[in-house]
This record gives C-alpha cells, sequence and structure tokens, in this order.
C-alpha cells in the first residue's frame, strides 16, 4: 500500500533535505512528478538537455536535477563530488542507459564502457549510501513499436542487459545502494502506460512512481498508517506492554489454576468409576475467566500480527461495481436458500430481528472491503494527488451506494433505541448490573484493541455512538417517575408521562444539534474529552453523532406506540394472519413501496455527499419503517426467516441472557458489533484503508480463507465477552459493588501510571 502524500506532508518530511536526481530525460520525468507533488502544482517543464535547481522556501528542500544521459567522465566526477563535498545530499537517485545503447547501435562497446562507468563510480555511491538514501534507477521496458526509426537499436533485450550489468556491477558484496524498480513493475503490468514516443513513461505512471518513491522516503518519518511499505513495526507503547503481560499472567494463572483441578488424586481402595466422575470438580471462577483472556490474548496478538506487525501484506481497495454487486447478490441468494419458519409470529420477533442485523452487517462488510466506502480522487481535477488537502478534489465512489448503507447504520441505531426501550418498559429493570453488563459487552472489545492496537476509543466510533445513546436512553427512563408497563396498564397519563421523557430527548438532541459551540463545549470537557475526541478534536464525533440523531429516538418511538398497539390487541399477529385487515394492508404495502423508490431515487440525484448528509437525518426513517411494514404486514413474510442472515446477527450483535426470557420478541438491545469492529484489522487491514494478505497472489483464495478466520475470531469474542460480563458483573448487589470498586482502583492506578509515564 502506498499514501498518497499532500504538498504539506511531502514538505514536512523534506523539511531541510538535500534531494540529486542524476540521469536522462527518464530520470528528468520522475523528477519533475516528485517535484509537483512538493509544490502542489504541475509546474512549466524546463529546457532540454540542462540542470534544474529548485528551493522551497517554506520547508527549505532543495530538489536539483542534474542532466547526465552518458556513462562519461562528467557523469563520474558529478557522483563523485557529491559523495565527497561539505554538504551530502540526503537522498541521491541515479540511472542511465538508453543514451549509450542509442548513440552505440546496442553494441558489445557501449555495454564494456557502462559497465566501466558504473564500476568506477560503485564506491563512491556506496560510501554515500551508508551515511544517506542512494537509488539506483532501474529501466523501464520501452513499447519497440512506437519508437523512431533512430531509436529501434532500443530494444527490451537491451534493456535488461543493462539492467542486469547494474545489478552485477553496483550490488557486489554488501552493498548499501537501494533498487528502484517500482514504475519498471508497473509499466510491465501495463505497457499502455508507456508514452506514445515508445521511450518515456506516461504521465499516470511517473506521478504514481513519484508517490512510490516519496512513500520510500517518508513512510519512516510521517509513518501514514496506508503506507504500509519502508517503515519498521513501532516500539511498543506503555500500555500495550501493560495489555501484553495482563495476557501472559493470565494464560500462566489459567495454566495452573487447570494443572490443580486436572492432577490425579489417590484412588480408593475399590474405585467406582461412575462415582469418581461424579466427584471431578468443575473450573472455577477464577479459571473460567483466566482462560477467557487467555484466548481474547492470543486472538489479540494475531490482532497485531495482522495490522501492526510487518508479517502479512496489504494491499489497497480498487471500487469497481462487479466487486461491489456481484458478492451483494451471491450473499443474499445465499440467505434465500436457508429460509426456516419462525417460532414467533410477531413484529420483529427474534429470529427476524437477528436477521435484518445479520443481511445488514454483511452489506456493510461488502461495502468496505469492495472499496465502495472509499472517496476517490475527482477525474475533473489533475492534481488531485498532490491536493489531497483540497476536499472539492474528492468524491464519493458511488453516493447512492452510500446513502443506502448511511440508511442501514441509521437503522442499527432505530434497532438500538427500540430494543432498549421495549426492555426496560417490558421489565422495569433499572439495576446497576443490568448496565454494567450492557456497556461492557459494548465496549469490552473496543477497549482491548485501544490498547493492543494503539488506537483511541472514538476511532472506533460507532461503540461511542451506541454506548453514548445507551446511556441517554437509560437515564430518560429510569428517572423519576419510572414509568413501564406494569405501572402505566390503560392510564392516559402514564402514557403521556412517557411521551414527554421522550419529547425530553428530543428536545435536547435538537438543542445539540443547533449550537455546534454547545455540543464541543460539553464533550470537550475532561473526562469526556478522553472519550470523544480523535487527533485532539471532536469534529469526527460531532459529524457521526449529528448524522443519525434522530433514529434512537425515532425508535423508541415506534417501540412505544407498537407495544401500546399490542397490548390493546389492535394488530393480528398470528401465524396465518396480515398485521391489520386487508383495506389497511394493501395501501399501508404500496405506500412503503413507493417510499422505497422515491428514496432510491432522490439518493440517486444527490450531487455530493454533503447534501446527501445534511437531509438525511429527517428522512432515513422512512425506508426503515417502509421495510419493517413490507417484511411484518404480510403472515408470509412475518412467519420465516434466514438463518444464515440471523447466525451472522448473534454475531454481530451480543445475545443479553437476561433479556431473552421476559422479552423473547424484543430486538437485542445489547449492540456489540464484533464483526463490525473485527473487520477494522483482521479482514481488512491499515485500520481500513486497505485488504490484508494472507495469501499473495491469489485473491479468491485470499479473500476466503481471511473471511473464515475473521468469522471465526469475531463468534470466539462474542462468547469471550458474554463470559466475562457474566462473570465480572453479577446480580448479587454487594458482591457487584465490591467488583467495581476493585476495577475502580486498578483503573485508578492504571491512570496514575499513564500519567507520570507520559507527563516524564
Amino acid at each position: 500500500m502506498i499514501h498518497n502524500y499532500t504538498s504539506r506532508e511531502a514538505r514536512t518530511c523534506l523539511s531541510g533535505k538535500y534531494v540529486v536526481f542524476v540521469g536522462d530525460s527518464r530520470i528528468l520525468q520522475l523528477y519533475l512528478s516528485f517535484m509537483k507533488i512538493v509544490k502542489g502544482e504541475q509546474g512549466s517543464p524546463p529546457a532540454r538537455h540542462v540542470d534544474v535547481f529548485f528551493k522551497d522556501r517554506s520547508s527549505n528542500a532543495q530538489l536539483n536535477f542534474l542532466w547526465s544521459p552518458l556513462p562519461n567522465q562528467l557523469l563520474e566526477q558529478r557522483l563523485e563530488f557529491l559523495s565527497s563535498a561539505e554538504v551530502k545530499p540526503d537522498v541521491l537517485i541515479a540511472g542511465i542507459a538508453t543514451w549509450i545503447i542509442k548513440d552505440l547501435k546496442g553494441s558489445e562497446e557501449g555495454l564494456r564502457q557502462y559497465r566501466h562507468t558504473l564500476t568506477s563510480i560503485s564506491e563512491a555511491l556506496d560510501t554515500l549510501a551508508l551515511e544517506k538514501d542512494v537509488y539506483w534507477h532501474i529501466q523501464e521496458p520501452v513499447n519497440w513499436t512506437a519508437l523512431a526509426q533512430s531509436k529501434k537499436v532500443i530494444t527490451n533485450e537491451q534493456i535488461d542487459l543493462y539492467n542486469e550489468a547494474a545489478a552485477e556491477d553496483l550490488r557486489r558484496g554488501k552493498s548499501h545502494i537501494k533498487w528502484f524498480g517500482a514504475t519498471r513493475q508497473m509499466a510491465l503490468e501495463n505497457m499502455s502506460l508507456i508514452r506514445a514516443d515508445g521511450l518515456h513513461m506516461g504521465l499516470e505512471l511517473e506521478d504514481m512512481g513519484a508517490m512510490v518513491f516519496m512513500n520510500s522516503l517518508c513512510n519512516k518519518e510521517i509513518r501514514p498508517i496506508d503506507g504500509s511499505c519502508c517503515q519498521n513495526t513501532p516500539p511498543l507503547a506503555l500500555l500495550q506492554k501493560m495489555a501484553l503481560s495482563l495476557f501472559l499472567v493470565s494464560t500462566l494463572l489459567f495454566l495452573f489454576l487447570h494443572y490443580l483441578r486436572k492432577r490425579p488424586h489417590q484412588r480408593p481402595s475399590a474405585p467406582d468409576t461412575e462415582s469418581l466422575e461424579e466427584k471431578k470438580p468443575g473450573p472455577t471462577v477464577a479459571e473460567v475467566a483466566c482462560g477467557a483472556l487467555c484466548r481474547m490474548g492470543l486472538i489479540m496478538v494475531y490482532f497485531y500480527l495482522c495490522d501492526r506487525a510487518d508479517v502479512f501484506m496489504k494491499e489497497q481497495k480498487y471500487y469497481s461495481h462487479s466487486a461491489f454487486f456481484i458478492p451483494l447478490v451471491s450473499v443474499f441468494v445465499l440467505g434465500l436458500f436457508c429460509c426456516k419458519s419462525t417460532t414467533e409470529s410477531r413484529v420483529l420477533n427474534r429470529e427476524q430481528t437477528d436477521e435484518w442485523k445479520g443481511w445488514m452487517q454483511l452489506v456493510i462488510l461488502i461495502y468496505h472491503i469492495s472499496g465502495a466506502s472509499a472517496v476517490s480522487p475527482d477525474p475533473l481535477c489533475s492534481l488531485c494527488l498532490v491536493h489531497a488537502e483540497a476536499h472539492c478534489c474528492f468524491v464519493c465512489q458511488f453516493i447512492p451506494v452510500y446513502m443506502h448503507v448511511r440508511v442501514l447504520v441509521a437503522a442499527y441505531l432505530f434497532q438500538t433505541g427500540y430494543g432498549h426501550f421495549s426492555f426496560f418498559w417490558l421489565k422495569g429493570d433499572f439495576g446497576l448490573t443490568r448496565v454494567c453488563q450492557v456497556l461492557f459487552r459494548l465496549n469490552f472489545l473496543v477497549l482491548v484493541l485501544c490498547a493492543v492496537m494503539d488506537r483511541p476509543y472514538q476511532f472506533y466510533y460507532f461503540v461511542p455512538l451506541v454506548s453514548f445513546w445507551f446511556v441517554l436512553i437509560y437515564s430518560a427512563l429510569a428517572v423519576w417517575p419510572q414509568i413501564v408497563q406494569k405501572k402505566a396498564n390503560h392510564s392516559v397519563p402514564w402514557h403521556l408521562g412517557i411521551l414527554l421523557k421522550l419529547l425530553g430527548v428530543l428536545l435536547l438532541i435538537c438543542l445539540f444539534a443547533s449550537s455546534q459551540g454547545l455540543f464541543e463545549s460539553t464533550f470537550t470537557t475532561w473526562p469526556l474529552s478522553q472519550l470523544f475526541q480523535l487527533n485532539g478534536n471532536i469534529h469526527e464525533w460531532w459529524f457521526r453523532w449529528k448524522l443519525d440523531r434522530f433514529a434512537v429516538v425515532q425508535g423508541m418511538l415506534f417501540a412505544f406506540f407498537y407495544l401500546l398497539l399490542q397490548k390493546k390487541q389492535v394488530l393480528s399477529e398470528t401465524k396465518g394472519d396480515t398485521l391489520f385487515s386487508a383495506k389497511v394492508s394493501l395501501p399501508l404495502l404500496l405506500l412503503s413501496g413507493l417510499s422505497f423508490i422515491t428514496y432510491s431515487v432522490w439518493a440517486s440525484s444527490c450531487e455530493s455527499k454533503a447534501q446527501c448528509n445534511q437531509i438525511h437525518p429527517y428522512i432515513s426513517v422512512v425506508p426503515i419503517l417502509a421495510f419493517i411494514l413490507i417484511r411484518n404486514i404480510p403472515a408470509v413474510a412475518r412467519s420465516v426467516y434466514s438463518s444464515f442472515f440471523a447466525w451472522f446477527g448473534k454475531i454481530s450483535l451480543e445475545v443479553s441472557s437476561s433479556s431473552v426470557s421476559v422479552c423473547r420478541t424484543v430486538s437485542n438491545p445489547n449492540v456489540c458489533f464484533q464483526l463490525f469492529i473485527c473487520q477494522y484489522h483482521i479482514w481488512l487491514a491499515a485500520d481500513t484503508k486497505g485488504i490484508l494478505v494472507l495469501v499473495p497472489g491469489n485473491p479468491s483464495l485470499n479473500i476466503l480463507l481471511s473471511s473464515f478466520i475473521f468469522v471465526c475470531v469475531a463468534h470466539e469474542i462474542s462468547l469471550i465477552t458474554n463470559v466475562l460480563a457474566q462473570l465480572l458483573f453479577p446480580k448479587d448487589t454487594v458482591s457487584l459493588l465490591k467488583r467495581l470498586g476493585a476495577m475502580g482502583l486498578l483503573t485508578l492506578l492504571l491512570g496514575v501510571l499513564l500519567l507520570s509515564h507520559y507527563t516524564t
């Protein structure tokens, strides 16, 4: 993977550096493309066959080109001077071949002179390479049929001979000279990138080659996450070392406890096999907890190796309609072949909501790995690669797809509001155990990843988002008076009370949305700032929060009216019955279908993401409600579900054992998004910027293998999270308070240790 450097980044990297290009017109091309990145604009071409000197005033970077196309005394003198000068170049790249081939008609004498010159300059270059970066440019192929008659002697066979000679004469022994062959590799794969003259590389290839060269020079300093070459694995941060120590201690303790339990006991004189088997002790709470942490530690080692250590390659994502729609259609066809009858026929029953979560999660995963989620350079903007900081130069890959995926994210939040409201309304459980378990299931994986992958909490933006909404829902419903279904019964004032609470939440949302200053002053207050800041500001949190700010309240309102209608027996939810009468069902189905079509037409007509995002919070509920009605009004649709999608839905949303018995038909409120979070590092790579490569050279096999491991890991993390949630947060209040106190002291100690470390 290569990082597209902006002009600002390039100047920061090259600040005060001296970079020299030496060679013929091919090196001049590379120099001009490199200088274009630094300057941020296309410069006018220089005069032919002359030296070029450029100094950037803002960064004090000096970029020079020295014209030396032949292996002669001039080239030797220039390279020897550069290697022995008082001010040596920090970077030197040189390369020649085509002129000597043309002038001496591809004869043996030309190759002999070339070898003699390389032998003469090799010592000087190698001496300079001990302290500085020295590159030799490997010659690209030519398009022989397009060459002028006078240049027909420059054949690809000759180019190969000269490249082999350079490899032999410049890389003898322990040479420190580096090869630069990126442009050659690209030209070999696509000969159309060569210009019409057959000799020089096209502008696109040279721009990409210059960007590769910039990555080679700057990645070790700038350390971009999407620049996977030329940088070493960073040293472990303190938090990473502490996480590793915790996992090692847990592993050793688990092995010790397991040994104690399994060690052989003295057998009685008349052994009774059945009684002995009955008396075998089960694992203790400590052993179960340490075992879960041990498994989590092994999984985190895999995460680290995939996306932080330089073990596996990464490749960039390239969007195409076929790369998005073919997997999408395949997944839905597979899901349709796994249809089963539901155990319940109620609206949004357990199987149906799991199915909904599952196919939405799979669509989002395909959206990410196909590259549809990325922005790409605007083809109308010729300087996009060097003007990456200019927002106008970038466009979404496919805005209609983006807007439909935005609806899926809003639907997740809609289910969050629907599920939590339904649970609190039906069960009335506002206890501390419930709150702790939900927040733990939401945040456990992310907090571990923050430590292991050295990323801020807000980087995994969706978990902070759903955690925030859960706290807001709980606060609104738990505050006096606590209104639940048992208390409300058929009393209108109680129903008005719950609506007033929801209205209060809505007004609070509108207040924050109307005043960015109030929002920022609230969430930049310590300690909230530590949770919601990304790169030192909360702009990302403001954008994410505002984009779907009404979805949760809409889900709560839907749950309230649905449960109210259900209580009054207005709905026909038995198997074989349509949800409403025929006079009501048919118009609602037609209206829902029309709403879907209208939304898709609107999404296709959007001119920009910014324009769509402004309207999205107000209309995203329309396709969500339309889907619910289409999925539940017909009896046939309501009584079947896809077990394939439902299985994935159970991974993406952790099962809450406390809610199943009371509310079997309510959408699971404990959103854990194991699939969504795991994809960041072990399916995608470079924090979702690229794709993990476990099997180089075979994309299909690579996707199959990485997907299988990815799904298995997500499933295992789901099980580990559930085990730890039950162990750490028991229903007994006294035990819970003791454990919360211990965890609070541990967190305080950790905070003091980190503060003292970073202040030192």
